[in-house]
Parts: C-alpha cells; structure tokens; sequence
C-alpha cells in the first residue's frame, strides 16, 4: 500500500462537473466515472470527505443578479447541492463504498444532520462522508463551505477540482498565452485577484493554514496522484 502524502481530505467539485458535456442537470455515466476515481481512492484507506456544489440546477447568485432575493435564492442554491449530494452518494454504494450523507439544515428523510464529532468519527470509520447543503447560511459559497468544513474535520488538505489543469495568471480557455503556476500562496490569490475560489475561501484556509491543491478532474487518476503527494496541478499554501 503506497504512503499516503495526504491521510484525510476534502474534496470540492463543482456541480457544472456532474452535468458532463450538458449544460444542465445530472449525467449518470459522469457521476459514474467520478465515482469509480473516488473509490480507487478510498481503496489507499485515505479519509475523505466531499463537498458538491449546485451549479448544475440552481445558481443562487446568478438568480440574484436577475432581481431575486439574495437570501432566498442562497437557499434555494443550498438545496441543489443536496440533490447533487444524493446522486453521488448513490453513484458510489452502487459501487460498495459506504457513505453519508450529512446536511447543514436538518432534513431528516433524507440525510443526517452535520454533526461535527459524528462526522470525523463516520471518517475514523472510512465513510466517505458528503457535506450537503452549504454553510447552512446565505451569502457564502460552497468553496467557503468546503474550507470550512476541512478545518472542522482536520483535514489536511482541501482539493478543488477543475476544469483546467491547475491556477493560471489568466483565463487559460480564453488566453493562450495563460501560465500556470505550480505553487502560489494564498496572499498572491487575493492580490492577483484569481479565481481559484472566492476570497472568503481563500483568507479562511490562510487563517486556519490549510493547503487547497487545485487540478483538473477530468483528467483520470489526478485525485490519486494528489493524495499520493505527486506533482499535480497548483499547491496553493503560505510563503514560508
């Protein structure tokens, strides 16, 4: 069994990535691909917990900016995530790994409350747990979720999958020219204004010294290389 570089993670990935090559909704054979990844994974005995953004159904800040209420629609954006979450949650006991999935608002029927101890010991127990429904609260992304919830579980790194291979100093699918860096600190994010994540994201994984190694996900067996400690995408830590 190789070393692990990484022993406990959390994993952040859009809800756009769930959707494949369409532009809205769930594509069955892509959580299936996913899943298949994130069960080689958890066959290292790594611990590790997801975070799955909405985009794919509902966008709360999108519906915002075209006159609806920016609380409301936060929520209604929350609830998508929970949909997301029970599809990979299905994806991967399909496939015999155990799962849970835990919610920031109660909802019984379908998922466990976050429960912060219930959480790290369903991980000790190498449940693959699914942190759903954001913070619990509006005005905050899932990337801030997903940090947030990596600092409460003591991970020890938050890995953002992409579209693209890792950070670059500009949009690479617009720019040919775009480089990209194999280790930036969070204090050049923030300056350079780059979106990695938002910079609540960033500034509460600076303050909690929490490294987030950003790369594509599309690209079959990254997420094993970067638990694995290779050379993959950007490492995004502090200066020293």
């Amino acid at each position: 069994m190789p070393a692990l570089h990484y022993p406990r993670v959390l994993l952040k990935i859009s809800g756009e990535a769930l959707a494949g090559s369409k532009t809205f909704g769930i594509d069955p054979a892509t959580i299936e691909t996913f899943c298949r990844e994130i069960v080689d994974v958890a066959d290292l005995g790594i611990e590790l917990a997801l975070v799955i953004g909405g985009g794919n159904i509902f966008r709360g800040l999108f519906a915002a900016s075209q006159g609806m209420d920016r609380a409301g629609a936060d929520y209604m954006g929350m609830l998508a995530t929970v949909i997301n979450s029970l599809a990979v949650q299905d994806g991967l006991e399909k496939l015999g790994l155990a799962t849970r999935v835990m919610t920031a608002f109660p909802m019984q029927q379908v998922a466990e409350p976050y429960i912060r101890r219930r959480a790290i010991r369903h991980l000790e127990k190498k449940r693959v747990v699914i942190c759903a429904a954001g913070t619990g609260n509006p005005f905050f992304t899932t990337d801030t979720a997903a940090v947030l919830r990596g600092a409460e579980l003591k991970v020890q790194a938050i890995l953002k999958a992409t579209k693209v291979d890792g950070v670059y100093d500009k949009d690479p699918q617009k720019h040919d020219d775009a480089k990209m860096f194999s280790r930036i600190t969070y204090i050049d994010i923030l300056k350079k204004r780059l979106r990695v994540m938002d910079s609540t994201a960033i500034s509460l994984a600076m303050d909690n010294v929490l490294p987030i190694v950003v790369f594509n996900l599309f690209t079959e067996g990254n997420i094993k290389r970067v638990v694995l400690g290779e050379s993959t995408g950007t490492l995004v830590k502090g200066g020293e």
